[in-house]
């Protein structure tokens, strides 16, 4: 039975857990996309079907992207109080 060096050995432990730490965040990275886009989706159809007026801004874009449904319909919320946006 060959033994195998200490070098290559923590090699192949760093690889297996850099591989681990990129599956998770690449998982993670796909539900915030996935959550970003459906915020849009609300928000545009929001505005298409009330005709609500809402400018497609940086700002109105960043609160979709982090807080998905949930930031567009606060949105949606701010403008039809006459608050923002």
């Amino acid at each position: 039975m060959p033994i195998i060096p200490t070098p290559e050995l923590s090699v192949i432990v760093i690889a297996i857990i850099a591989a681990v730490v990129l599956y998770i965040l690449l998982k993670s990275v796909k539900k915030l996309i996935i959550n970003t886009v459906m915020g849009l989706v609300v928000l545009i159809g929001a505005n298409i079907v009330f005709g609500l007026g809402i400018a497609y801004s940086w700002i109105v874009f960043l609160i979709c992207a982090i807080g998905g449904v949930f930031g567009a319909l606060l949105i949606i919320l701010l403008n039809y109080l006459g608050i923002a946006f």
